[in-house]
């Protein structure tokens, strides 16, 4: 999957010479948590609430300063931030922002502001690959590390006539030998095609069912 696919091309932003008061209305008005600031179309900065935040005068004073309201954006911002490209891997880029640990990322073409990629965004297409969303059943099951076996597990969801919504693959911590199928399932009662899936000798970890003889 792309960013370009998942981005926003609606992108509420600022400019520099704005003030801080500017920043803190548009953040309300918009229920926004970050904006690119952009000066003739280009990008120079990214604002955060968390910049705002610590440009505005404490709750606990008495007389806020008014200058703080006016102090310029371009003072307060994050300048030359990490950027993403429309054409980048969304995996890739969630990476990036685990290990740099920002909320948000331009996105760059042409050396132009094309859209704009929050923490929020991946959350939700996350939700979204992994079904989620949509009313069903999860399933783990602990199988071999070797060639076919997703297809071997996927015959008995067909067989029973079980829609799939999502696989997701982990690697069992415990035995490299081994990894761990999570599928998320259409369906609400799970119990005949986990009996299957283990007559079928695959171990099934969640939901832990007691065996029956069915």
């Amino acid at each position: 999957m792309l960013v370009e696919e998942i981005m926003k091309t609606d992108v509420y932003t600022l400019r520099p010479d704005q003030t801080v008061k500017d920043a803190v209305l548009l953040f309300e008005e918009k229920h926004i948590r970050h904006a690119p600031v952009v000066e003739e179309g280009k990008l120079v900065g990214v604002l955060s609430d968390r910049d705002l935040k610590d440009a505005l005068p404490s709750t606990f004073a008495t007389s806020p300063p008014p200058e703080r309201y006016e102090n310029k954006i371009e003072n307060i911002m994050m300048k030359q931030p990490i950027t993403a490209h429309p054409m980048d891997f969304v995996e890739e880029i969630a990476l990036v922002f685990y290990e740099q640990k920002i909320g948000c990322l331009p996105v760059i073409s042409g050396n132009e502001l094309v859209g704009f990629l929050t923490e929020t965004d991946l959350l939700y297409k996350y939700i979204e690959l992994t079904g989620a969303h949509q009313p069903g059943s999860q399933i783990e099951i602990k199988v071999p590390n070797r060639s076919g076996v997703l297809y071997e597990v996927s015959k008995v969801f067909y067989e029973k006539n079980i829609n799939i919504l999502s696989v997701l693959v982990y690697p069992d911590k415990q035995n490299t030998g081994n990894k761990i199928l999570v599928f998320r399932v259409q369906t609400m009662n799970p119990l005949a095609v986990i009996n299957d899936l283990r007559k079928e000798g695959f171990d099934v970890l969640w939901p832990n069912i007691p065996k029956t003889n069915k």
